[in-house]
């Protein structure tokens, strides 16, 4: 069987380490102002509220993803419904009488 494991260096008890790649971003002062107090409300580092960030930004873009699939998934069964319906309806019916 193979696992299938996020980027990083997989130690002796097949624990996983992320590596992380130091980046340079640069942010106007007030957003910078923002991150800082983000970073102080997660006790966290700028690095990690960044992070914190982009992680959200991700399950929020997956959420949607799956909203907008559910509501296909629920147009479809409404539309087999709406075609079987009188045809399952017959059928009971039927058994009734």
């Amino acid at each position: 069987m193979i696992d299938v494991m996020p980027s990083g260096v997989i130690t002796s008890n097949r624990e996983v380490l992320l590596v992380s790649t130091k980046i340079t971003v640069s942010l106007p002062e007030p957003l910078l102002a923002v991150l800082d107090r983000l970073a102080r409300q997660l006790s966290t580092t700028r690095s990690g509220a960044v992070a914190e960030l982009l992680r959200r930004a991700e399950r929020a873009e997956l959420e949607r993803e799956m909203e907008e699939g559910y509501a296909v998934w629920a147009e479809s069964n409404s539309a087999d419904a709406e075609l079987f319906l009188p045809a399952q309806a017959e059928v009971v019916l039927r058994d009734r009488g």
